[in-house]
């Protein structure tokens, strides 16, 4: 079974952390094995040495037949068995053990029968050293992980402040909010130099110390000028043509002009979220003045196609005029008021209604064969004429693109619409409505889910859109309630 990690151990800076303590913890132990390996050969190197000396001096008081020095003896006790092996064989050799309880630096030699000579010298200062060095190393490694870590995870959470914010833009965008940017600090470009204004103050700007009168000619001086040499040419000499230019320097596409210092990655993707957001922006601001425009413009030909279609004498062919110029002049109503919504300046006209008789008159209006059935009224706090419009276009959507029965369910603050027909698209249960967007060559739902969504949103309502397991598309609304 794979363990489970909390949701903190997966963020970049607990990540980032974690790599730059093992890192900093690897370097340090391979350092410190280093100089101790380094420093622990020096100095027994050093004692080996002392003790070999020592070993020498007193085998020749030993040859000569003087008294041996103290720590001197032959197969004196607390030897160790290998050195004294070692020794008896013919052989010189040393070796650190304990004598005692302190530790000390044995040297031995062969002498005669087969016995060997040794000697020892004090190891324990050399032994202090070394452990002092140990204590010094971890302190100061732990000293140094413990400063890396603090200056890294600055760094590192400077780092994912800006990512986390980069974040929560790009959340905001793809919540509907066109407008919000990232405005990372280093994406603004400084103010340009202004050099050609300053050069041309300071040429208008007449010097104090130069006389203002011109000094005198010399009247010895000729006034025309020495003739040129009729052997030099006039104009210049041409430039060679085959002389190579100097490219230009490429400019890095992820600088901008003016940038105060140069980019990172982060402050890239931050460019190109603001980017991608003002392009968003402008293209569907200019698809809604589009829709807006287009309504508007044929808004006046449709009023007086409508007069006219009136007008006609009775018959077939004029029902079918008039019913296509009701459905133009439907059309041309939705697309006004989805540039309405679209604009965000609808304003709630805001009433106490009960649900139970609203939904009721709604079904009557629409002269549909629509079941209510109220498990629980309630009063809310909202706009009639909205909600009438929202409960309408359900219901009516419901009836068109589904099958019956359609039931209106009241239960509290939510309303919910179903039919029993084949449900919603999948593209629609998971983004939402779409305009006249239709896919598997199955009918669109043409504006009136937009519309629906729309006044939910300026009702401050949810509304959501699913399919029943049973078959069936389900509209969800769900009011505010105080």
């Amino acid at each position: 079974m794979r363990a489970v990690l909390p949701r903190w151990s997966g963020t970049l800076a607990v990540k980032a952390a974690v790599f730059i303590t093992v890192m900093c913890c690897a370097l340090a132990a391979l350092l410190g094995v280093l100089v101790h390996v380094q420093v622990t050969n020096q100095t027994v190197d050093q004692a080996r040495e002392r003790a070999l000396q020592r070993l020498a001096q007193a085998t020749e008081r030993y040859e000569a037949g003087d008294t041996l020095r103290r720590g001197a003896g032959v197969d004196p006790p607390g030897l160790p068995g290998s050195l004294r092996e070692l020794a008896v064989a013919g052989d010189r050799g040393t070796m650190v053990a304990e004598l005692e309880g302190r530790p000390v630096m044995w040297a031995a030699g062969p002498v005669d029968g087969g016995r060997a000579l040794a000697v020892a010298v004090d190891y324990g200062q050399q032994a202090r050293t070394i452990d002092g060095l140990d204590r010094a190393i971890l302190w100061s490694s732990g000293l140094a992980i413990g400063a890396t870590l603090l200056v890294g995870s600055f760094a590192v959470t400077r780092v994912t402040r800006r990512l986390h914010t980069t974040a929560l833009v790009a959340r905001r965008i793809s919540a509907g909010d066109l407008d919000a940017r990232v405005n990372d600090p280093r994406t603004r470009p400084r103010p340009a130099p202004r050099l050609r204004a300053h050069l041309k103050n300071q040429a208008h700007t007449k010097d104090p110390t130069r006389p203002k009168n011109p000094a005198p000619q010399d009247p010895d001086r000729p006034k025309n000028p020495a003739p040129q040499d009729p052997d030099r040419p006039k104009n210049p000499a041409p430039q060679d043509s085959d002389r190579p230019k100097v490219p230009a320097r490429p400019k890095d596409p992820a600088r901008p002009k003016g940038s105060a210092r140069p980019q990172d990655e982060v402050a890239a993707v931050a460019a190109a979220l603001d980017s991608m957001a003002a392009s968003l922006q402008g293209k569907l601001l200019a698809e809604q003045r589009f829709t807006a425009d287009v309504a508007h413009e044929l808004r006046t030909p449709l009023t007086g196609l409508h007069a006219a279609a009136e007008l006609l004498p009775p018959g077939r062919p004029t029902e079918l005029v008039r019913d296509r110029v009701a459905a133009l002049r439907t059309l041309t109503e939705d697309l006004l008021e989805i540039s309405r919504l679209d604009t965000g300046r609808e304003r709630l006209e805001l009433d106490t209604e009960q649900l139970g008789p609203l939904v009721e008159r709604v079904v009557r209006a629409s002269g549909s064969g629509t079941r209510v059935v109220v498990v629980r009224d309630v009063a809310v706090e909202t706009d009639r004429r909205r909600l009438e419009r929202v409960l309408g276009n359900l219901v009516a959507n419901a009836h068109k693109h589904g099958r019956g029965p359609v039931v209106l369910t009241v239960d509290g603050p939510v309303v919910t619409v179903r039919d029993h027909g084949d449900g919603f698209p999948e593209y629609l249960v998971a983004h939402g409505p779409q305009r006249f967007r239709t896919e598997g060559g199955a009918r669109g739902h043409g504006l009136g889910l937009t519309i629906a969504l729309g006044q939910a949103e300026v009702l401050g309502a949810r509304l959501e859109f699913a399919n029943a397991p049973d078959g069936g598309a389900v509209a969800t609304l769900e009011l505010p309630v105080d």
